[in-house]
């Protein structure tokens, strides 16, 4: 009788500590991995190591950041899919995620089952430059000459399949337009070739582009978003250089394997929103050109899904094929 009572006991006290476990009452009572998908030195990789100091200081353990590139971002999200979904591994990562989704038709994991959204972090507009020896000087006469003569111009990306690429693919088939694509390993070198005038645009990110715009190197032709970015007013938003429907935008945010406790997602999520009022974090986000955007676990759910169709029509119409 004693013994069946102190099992009894046992299997009673175990269940009181993992209902306790799934409350996130003592979470996190340990370090908290962040893997970043990308190689360091990228904005994504600052995003994650930004919001990793200001949730240290919040909940008194350490989130750790840890680099997972190659692939395409798709190396360091498997190891978020498979991760325990304990809430001690996360991932920041950005557009690639919807892109390579859109993308392959076989991963090591399953994007829409293995991995689920938290929160938004950031976003920023996406930038399109032409080279200064470019007839004419703002979008609308861009567009007029290479309709004139399709395939007679070229623009850059950051490699096939790449956000730059899709996003410049999705823009050709707003505006109607025909450009021969010349991928690059990474915008930034396909940057250097509009500086240079071996190619005729490209799409980048604020961080990529800023500089060359800023020194008259290339044109600032158009950008996306409702306004004017004040590192450089005087380039104008898509819609009023003449395309209104083009609305891509560059995205940062955090996810997680598939299974993690709802209060755990809730109170990361809380934190990341009063991450994102940090005066600290704001002026690494802002010295990049992005803003700190939070949102919630549904709003970026219904984002990085919107995306992913997005792009699934845009690599269908281009006739965008990888390896």
């Amino acid at each position: 009788m004693y013994k069946k009572l102190a099992s009894a006991l046992a299997v009673l006290a175990c269940c009181s500590v993992q209902a306790f476990a799934q409350s996130g009452q003592d979470w996190p009572d340990r370090p908290v991995r962040i893997i970043v998908p990308f190689t360091a030195g990228s904005f994504t990789d600052t995003a994650a190591r930004a919001m990793g100091r200001e949730l240290s200081t919040q909940f008194g353990q350490q989130f750790v950041v840890e680099n997972r590139g190659g692939a395409g971002s798709t190396i360091g999200t498997d190891v978020v899919a498979k991760a325990a979904p304990d809430g001690y591994t996360f991932m920041v990562t950005d557009n690639s995620f919807a892109v390579s989704t859109a993308l392959y038709k076989t991963l090591p994991y399953d994007p829409r089952k293995d991995i689920i959204q938290v929160a938004q972090l950031a976003e920023a507009p996406a930038v399109l430059v032409g080279s200064t020896a470019l007839p004419g000087k703002d979008l609308k006469s861009v567009i007029a000459a290479a309709k004139a003569q399709p395939d007679s111009m070229t623009f850059g990306s950051g490699g096939l399949g790449s956000s730059a690429h899709l996003a410049m693919e999705a823009f050709l088939l707003d505006a109607g337009a025909k450009l021969v694509h010349v991928p690059y390993k990474g915008i930034a070198a396909a940057m250097l070739d509009v500086v240079a005038g071996r190619v005729d645009i490209a799409i980048g990110s604020v961080g990529s582009t800023v500089q060359y715009i800023k020194e008259n190197r290339v044109q600032g032709l158009a950008l996306s978003g409702k306004n004017r970015h004040p590192m450089f007013p005087d380039v104008p938003t898509f819609a009023e250089a003449g395309y209104p429907d083009y609305g891509v935008m560059y995205w940062f945010g955090v996810m997680g394997p598939a299974g993690v406790p709802a209060p755990i997602l809730q109170k990361l999520q809380d934190g990341i929103v009063k991450a994102t009022q940090s005066a600290d974090l704001r002026k690494v986000f802002e010295s990049a050109g992005v803003a700190a955007e939070a949102t919630n676990q549904q709003a970026f759910t219904q984002r990085v899904a919107a995306e992913t169709a997005l792009w699934s029509d845009v690599i269908k119409r281009a006739n965008v094929k990888v390896d």
